[in-house]
């Protein structure tokens, strides 16, 4: 049985813009984004979406729906009342383009930064040889589907423009734990992280974890856990002094 609800959604482009209202029918199992879509079809065609997949896997439908960023295509209708007006808005840390869609090129140039995973030297493809912890200790990670909904809500990217340029956020210091954890990875992530990406700036307010749509513990699994391997380096005098022994080492057989 269908009904009549009321819609809030941000219109404009750039820095300018307004919330619109609309009435527009709802029918039983849709979700926000057949919303959009029957808004885009019967009243407002060049209201500005972006999608792709429909199905909670590509990440690009993010917005914020009542001021909670979430994937449009995964907030069913049946989470608010038939009387409460739903608002849409774009995603507030990134700039807009047009309507809901936002310029996320933030996350792709951090992205960019991050050093691909780095195996040993005379190691071949089909040669790895993990154990199943490790393989089971990454593996949460790789379900990241890169809504960017966790770098949207992190207080260091979104309230302190002046860090952005050294701070990679959540998704990525995340990718960096992962490859650190990685048994074949020989990359120095530890002192990257701290220096080049902006590790300090996380104060583990798990506010990333909260909008996660694929449930990851990102603030539990991989920053909390960065974090201690990285005080580990620098405070730990006997981790220090091992590391210090293990370099000399390195730089007089290579």
């Amino acid at each position: 049985m269908g009904y009549k609800a009321k819609f809030r959604v941000w219109r404009g482009e750039g820095g300018d813009g307004r919330l619109e209202d609309f009435t527009v029918e709802v029918n039983e199992g849709e979700v926000v984004l057949d919303v959009l879509h029957r808004l885009q079809a019967t009243q407002t065609p060049d209201l500005a979406v972006r999608w792709n997949c429909k199905a909670g896997k590509c990440g690009s439908c993010s917005m914020e729906i009542n001021g909670k960023p979430r994937l449009g295509c995964m907030t069913r209708m049946s989470t608010f009342t038939e009387d409460e007006t739903v608002t849409v808005t774009p995603l507030r840390t990134f700039p807009v383009i047009k309507d809901l869609v936002t310029d996320v090129s933030f996350n792709y140039q951090k992205a960019r930064e991050v050093p691909s995973f780095t195996p040993p030297a005379g190691v071949k493809p089909g040669e790895y040889r993990m154990k199943q912890v490790d393989v089971e200790r990454s593996q949460e990670f790789r379900k990241c589907i890169e809504c960017f909904l966790c770098n949207n809500v992190c207080h260091v990217i979104r309230d302190h423009e002046e860090n952005k340029p050294n701070f990679s956020g959540p998704r990525f210091l995340m990718r960096i734990a992962e490859l650190d954890m990685h048994p074949y990875d020989v990359a120095d992530r530890k002192q990257a992280a701290q220096d080049q990406h902006g590790l300090g700036y996380c104060n583990i307010t798990k506010c990333c974890t909260e909008v996660c749509p694929e449930h990851i513990k990102i603030t539990d699994n991989a920053l909390i856990p960065l974090k201690e391997r990285v005080v580990d380096r620098r405070y730990d005098p006997l981790v220090w002094l091992g590391d210090k022994i293990f370099r000399r080492r390195s730089e007089k057989t290579s």
